[in-house]
């Protein structure tokens, strides 16, 4: 069932009460809000740089895209990626998608209806920032939460970044990928997801009704893509670590936290009357998913050509 009008209409109130009740970056300036045209729309982006950045020098980039209903401004307020930035020395990059979704196949919202080309965006967004020197080409790095993590998945499989990583959290595949490229891969994913659930299927608390694959078969295509070892399995507490070595040096991993939900471990809450209004459910503690997703991307760069 799509969602009706009304649904639409509360979530828009949802959005915008959100927007406003949404905590600050954790930095006085955060990030510079910027725009590019693309196919003759104007897109827009936050971009943060820390400012112990050697100015002129390639740093690595992170791509980081929001969920549905979110936005840049929000992503970058809840998850740590500027934190993380300062400690790391690394570039941020925040797009927003239109309507507060991403064209990633079947999924989700008013990008998908009109069929917006966001690979074809975010692809020449983070091509300027590797031609403006801004960007350290080897090391691209791409995450996303829900339908920005399904985009980031359409983005690697579509799009032509030499992407060194992929970091998904509670997402999954909503688009055609016949021949994935040989990535490193991480994904983070609630075993009580109701959104996007592990088996697959149409989640019974989804927005949007769509026919997710089991999360063990998208991890699949991506190790046969890489081809990688037999999987390896750790557990520490609720946190099960599924992790496969490939050539090269990289690695196809799955973690999967036991109890968690649909949503952004270690991130800030959403507001209580939001997070009702949007069954949102409450970030797990199990682990830091922005540390652990940054630990991962710095030990794989590109393979150099």
């Amino acid at each position: 069932m799509r969602p009706t009008g009304t649904l639409r209409s509360l979530a828009a109130f949802a959005l915008a009460l959100m927007l406003a009740l949404a905590p600050q970056p954790g930095h006085a300036d955060g990030a510079r809000p910027r725009s590019i045209t693309v196919d003759g729309r104007v897109r827009d982006y936050r971009l943060y740089r820390p400012p112990r950045l050697v100015p002129g020098a390639p740093a690595p980039l992170v791509l980081s895209l929001h969920g549905g209903f979110g936005s840049a401004a929000h992503d970058e307020a809840a998850y740590g990626w500027d934190a993380r930035a300062d400690a790391a020395g690394f570039v941020v990059v925040y797009p927003d998608g239109i309507g507060h979704s991403w064209n990633a196949g079947t999924c989700c919202g008013p990008a998908s209806r009109r069929r917006v080309d966001d690979v074809g965006f975010l692809t020449r967004l983070v091509e300027r920032l590797i031609a403006d020197g801004t960007a350290d080409r080897r090391r691209i790095y791409v995450t996303g939460m829900s339908n920005g993590a399904a985009m980031a998945y359409r983005l690697a499989c579509e799009g032509r970044l030499p992407i060194a990583a992929l970091g998904i959290v509670a997402g999954g595949l909503s688009a055609p990928c016949p021949t994935p490229p040989a990535l490193a891969v991480l994904a983070i994913h609630g075993s009580d997801d109701q959104n996007i659930p592990v088996a697959g299927g149409v989640g019974s608390r989804a927005h949007a009704p769509v026919d997710w694959p089991p999360l063990a078969d998208v991890m699949g295509l991506w190790r046969r893509a890489g081809h990688c070892d037999a999987i390896a399995e750790r557990r520490d507490g609720a946190v099960l670590t599924e992790h496969a070595a490939c050539p090269g040096g990289r690695a196809v991993t799955l973690i999967t936290i036991e109890g968690a939900g649909h949503q952004w471990p270690g991130g800030k809450p959403a507001h209580p009357g939001i997070a009702r209004l949007l069954s949102l459910d409450p970030p797990s503690d199990a682990l830091d998913a922005t540390a652990v997703l940054w630990d991962f991307f710095s030990r794989h760069p590109a393979p150099k050509a």
